[in-house]
């Protein structure tokens, strides 16, 4: 089996990513865009590539060990890669390919801007170098079309709920902010005035939310008619997006807020402990643009104009692509 096999009963495009959700779903988000079929490629790094940054990996293509996808030809036109980890290891598919192959890396990976055909890097980072797209947020998958598909499945199971209907995006401990159980609490109490006043609560929490802190939100506004996904079923998570009127979300996950903004309604920030300078960047972009607010446990209405970084990336892309004889 010769290694510079391309396109040859395989998906024209591989996603890689380490398997943290957030990464998923830019990928997704940037491979939907381009619209072309693709194939996921989940990767878990083994030893010794574990252990060296990825700049320094020796024939990275076989870093993936079996917790995840190998990369094995024939090998795609087109990758889009997200975080460090994956970097080293979609420019060792592009050689195999014998460069029959675009890469594009979405966030900084600390590797140099020049060995990859596009980067998306959000303004809140500072590298920059003329193949570089700069994003408000982060890609994601949020699209007026699936807002709308979303609404005529969740709009029928959620209509009991009262208005203005508010989605409730939960985060949690990241290696900037904290959020514990005291806070949850205090924040819960400002969910539930809300839900008093006869607000329609739809409320997700994530992985990093934890448990001890989802039980204070659960126990605070159990007797309370809201909606809180247990993790089970379908997910709502676009359902909540299409339908509420307000979105609040917590100020630790950049990806959340940027998907909320995708909807074009009112983004309330929830402050939590802690903080970073690219978070505090990214927070004041988002408020000079008109996007979002700090919650402080009243809703207010205002407009926007969402900006679509990831269609406009899937574009780049398709031309990019068509210029190097790689559109299929």
């Amino acid at each position: 089996m010769r290694n510079d096999r391309v396109d040859e009963m395989s998906a024209p495009v591989w996603v890689l990513y380490d398997g943290k959700d957030g990464l998923r779903s830019q990928v997704m988000g940037v491979a939907e865009a381009v619209g072309l079929p693709f194939e996921e490629k989940r990767l878990e790094t083994r030893y010794p590539w574990k252990v060296l940054p990825p700049s320094l990996w020796p024939n990275a293509r076989h870093a993936p060990g079996r917790g995840g996808d190998r990369l094995l030809p024939p090998w795609p036109r087109l990758i889009i890669c997200a975080g460090g980890r994956a970097s080293a290891p979609s420019l060792s598919v592009r050689k195999a390919a014998r460069g029959r192959c675009l890469v594009v890396q979405i966030q900084d990976p600390k590797i140099a801007p020049r060995h990859f055909d596009l980067m998306l890097i959000p303004e809140h980072d500072k590298v920059r170098a003329p193949n570089i797209m700069v994003t408000r947020g982060a890609p994601h998958r949020v699209t007026p079309q699936k807002l709308a598909e979303a609404a005529g499945i969740w709009g029928p199971r959620l209509a009991h709920l009262g208005t203005p209907r508010v989605a409730v995006l939960i985060g949690g401990d990241n290696g900037a902010y904290r959020l514990n159980p005291p806070l949850m609490a205090r924040i819960a109490n400002q969910l539930a005035v809300l839900a008093e006043q006869g607000a329609g609560l739809m409320i997700t929490p994530s992985r990093r939310t934890g448990e001890a802190v989802e039980q204070v939100l659960r126990a605070r506004l159990a007797k309370l008619p809201v909606e809180i996904w247990n993790g089970a079923g379908d997910n709502p998570y676009f359902g909540y997006l299409a339908l509420a009127d307000h979105v609040l979300a917590t100020a630790d996950s950049i990806s959340m807020i940027t998907e909320a903004s995708a909807t074009g309604k009112p983004v309330h920030v929830i402050p939590l402990e802690g903080g970073a300078r690219k978070f505090e960047i990214f927070h004041q972009a988002m408020r000079e643009a008109g996007v979002t607010r700090p919650f402080a446990g009243a809703l207010d209405s205002w407009t926007y104009q969402p900006r679509d970084d990831t269609a406009e990336a899937g574009e780049r892309i398709r031309a990019l692509m068509r210029e190097r004889d790689l559109w299929p």
